[in-house]
């Protein structure tokens, strides 16, 4: 086994890697660039060392630098994680001339399976069920244009080196191709390095399956069973589970054989995905073979109880597969999903800064978290947003997801904006619950899973009663400690002499204002609110739980707060409100007009689509900024014409800058 080994890779999975390599006692060494000084994957390891600017292209993506680096440091395996150089045959062919063990596939086998296209050929050939496409060499877009017509549409460009959902478009319309190809390009070539595209017809309603496939160099492959990843926004997996609620036992066999058959063919060494799409009818066609561990490992680990990463060790050290296929255990259900930096009410556009507040559930052998950041940690631009996943494990799915709902309710984000609501609302919907959904169906019914804008009556009044009940408790604990503890002034109750106590509450919620008007002390109250009153009665506190009584009715909240911010949630919903000390009136937002469009996020302007003076119409793209390994396409609001241009290609610009201003046309 190795005494040290380099993690080529940052966040989430560099922690995840260091997590298994101090219980197999192997020092580890991390490579961080100028944005990832403080990032807890430096302060985790063993070494780390600086490898370029924040930029992707200057840093993790410079394998000449990370291998000097794993040389210096005298480390003797380098593991790739997930992303960046992870599935980069040069990469892996350099480590292996350096004297170097790469804890992945060969060199060989990665140009085979690297390229989606190579892959989809080499499965044809040995029988496995493809989609049909156009996997060529010839990239001219005239020659793209006329497969996509002979292929027909709806049609899938897919980048031919990518993964995580990135450089992926469905096209409709021959006419609608070009724009889509080039854009899906520049992706490519951002996120990958590598512009290349596939196409392939898009089949309709699909089920995303894939197979963890483990081969060693002893000439043994397995498989660790199946993961079901249907649920997906945009190409991007957003919940992942094993076992799948589709497969029939017959298919399941089906396609583990299947993905066993791929990896034989190649002579796969280490952990891979075979990645197949199924049709409603239980046809299955083989989509590519991911040449690394996957982000959703840890729902094959939660239920298997295997550590993959030990495996890859083991394996890239000369060991054999510990298991045979018959030996491979299947226990229970595992669930993953993946907390994330972005705004699902703008488009899930991905946000940043700092992690104000970042609350977490407990970790057990039914909740796991694996996280790259901690509170007060800062989410960069310039990578992924993922805060965290979190994975959980039941006897069965029903048990799973119960347990889910109960950790996502206990997760408390602040700083920038999150998915949990959007998360929350996506465990308890049916297509999920019933585990019908397929890969299309969040795009098809977004609206379904939107954050309710309606404030819980309920809720509201939880908040406050969590207020009034915190007032009370840092009162008494003030008066205990003052000159006169028995003073009745100390206790606050809103008493004054000659009339009943009156405590008003304020809170901001979206920025709007909330009013609350309470009455009482002590867990009795009368509270009035949007014109109507309501009796609390009994209200208590324990640790971060508040029961109450409103009528007959008793209730529980889950309650979260600061003397900033308060979170209750009911086990369903959440609402989480900015206390103020006095009311104020909220200040409407500065009415700018159109004629200034701004960046919606902080990110490089990659390409200009309009020049000063240029007529445009409402919806024209004016410029593409890229964030986060993601395109957005920076539109006209209006009709007009553009009067100022204040961004190049190639420029950073931060979130709110102008980047141009219309006027009226003549």
């Amino acid at each position: 086994m190795f005494s040290k080994i380099l993690i080529a890779n940052r966040g989430e999975i560099a922690c995840r890697v260091i997590r298994t390599c101090r219980q197999l006692g192997i020092r580890t060494v991390a490579v961080y660039s100028e944005a990832d000084v403080d990032a807890q994957h430096v302060r985790l390891a063993d070494e780390a060392y600086p490898v370029g600017g924040p930029r992707p292209a200057d840093s993790y993506l410079r394998g000449d630098s990370i291998l000097e680096v794993a040389l210096r440091s005298g480390a003797e395996a380098i593991h790739p994680g997930y992303g960046f150089l992870s599935e980069n045959a040069d990469f892996a062919e350099a480590v292996e001339q350096a004297g170097l063990s790469f804890i992945g596939p060969s060199a060989a086998t990665m140009r085979k399976m690297g390229s989606k296209a190579g892959a989809k050929d080499l499965m044809a050939a040995a029988a496995v069920p493809v989609v049909p496409g156009y996997t060529g060499e010839d990239q001219s877009p005239g020659v793209l244009s006329r497969e996509a017509a002979r292929i027909g549409f709806p049609l899938m460009i897919k980048a031919a080196h990518g993964g995580g959902g990135k450089g992926m478009r469905i096209v409709h319309r021959l006419e609608d191709f070009i724009a889509q190809l080039e854009s899906c390009q520049r992706e490519a070539a951002n996120a990958f390095g590598r512009d290349r595209v596939l196409l392939e017809r898009y089949v309709q309603s699909p089920r995303h399956i894939e197979i963890q496939v483990f081969g060693d160099a002893h000439g043994n492959t397995i498989h660790l069973n199946e993961r079901e990843c249907s649920a997906q926004r945009r190409y991007q997996k957003v919940l992942e589970e094993s076992p799948s609620p589709f497969l029939t036992p017959a298919l399941g066999t089906a396609m583990g054989d299947a993905a066993v058959k791929a990896a034989h063919a190649i002579d796969y060494v280490n952990a891979g995905t075979v990645e197949f799409i199924v049709d409603p009818d239980g046809a299955f066609y083989f989509m590519e073979i991911n040449t690394r561990l996957q982000v959703e490992h840890p729902v094959t680990e939660m239920t298997t109880g295997l550590d993959l990463v030990a495996w890859q060790l083991q394996i890239a050290a000369g060991q054999p597969l510990p298991l045979t296929q018959a030996q491979v255990p299947q226990h229970g259900h595992a669930i993953e999903v993946r907390l994330y930096a972005e705004d699902p009410e703008a488009g899930f556009l991905p946000g940043s800064g700092t992690l104000e507040t970042l609350v977490l559930p407990p970790e057990s052998p039914e909740v796991r978290i694996d996280t790259g950041v901690v509170e007060g940690d800062t989410v960069s631009i310039f990578y992924d947003p993922m805060i965290a996943k979190l994975i959980v494990w039941g006897p069965d799915r029903n048990s799973a997801l119960a347990r889910l709902r109960d950790a996502l309710a206990q997760c408390e984000i602040r700083g920038p904006k999150s998915n949990i609501d959007f998360l929350e609302r996506l465990v308890r919907h049916p297509a999920v619950v019933n585990g019908s959904i397929d890969t299309a169906y969040l795009d098809r019914h977004l609206d379904e899973f939107m954050p309710v804008h309606g404030i819980s009556g309920k809720l509201t009044l939880a908040a406050g009663t969590a207020v009034l009940l915190a007032q009370e408790a840092t009162s008494r604990s003030a008066a205990v400690n003052s000159t006169d503890p028995s003073s009745p002034w100390a206790i606050a109750d809103g008493w004054r002499l000659g009339h009943a106590g009156n405590r008003p509450l304020a809170f901001l919620h979206r920025g709007e204002e909330l009013l609350l008007l309470a009455h009482g002390a002590a867990g009795e109250y009368r509270i009035e609110h949007d014109q109507q009153t309501h009796a609390v009665h009994g209200a208590h506190m324990v640790a971060d739980s508040l029961g109450l009584r409103l009528g007959s009715t008793a209730l529980r909240f889950r309650v979260r707060q600061d003397p900033r911010y308060i979170t209750v949630h009911d086990g369903e919903q959440r609402l989480g409100l900015e206390v103020v000390s006095r009311y104020r009136r909220a200040v409407p937002a500065a009415a700018g007009g159109d004629e200034r469009i701004t960046a919606p996020m902080p990110g490089r302007v990659v390409v200009l689509k309009a020049a000063v003076g240029d007529s445009v119409s409402a919806g024209q793209e004016l410029m593409v900024i890229e964030a986060m390994k993601m395109e957005l396409a920076i539109r006209a609001p209006r009709d007009g014409v553009v009067a100022e241009l204040r961004a190049a290609s190639g420029d950073f610009v931060e979130a709110d800058a102008v980047l141009a201003t219309l006027e009226a046309l003549p």
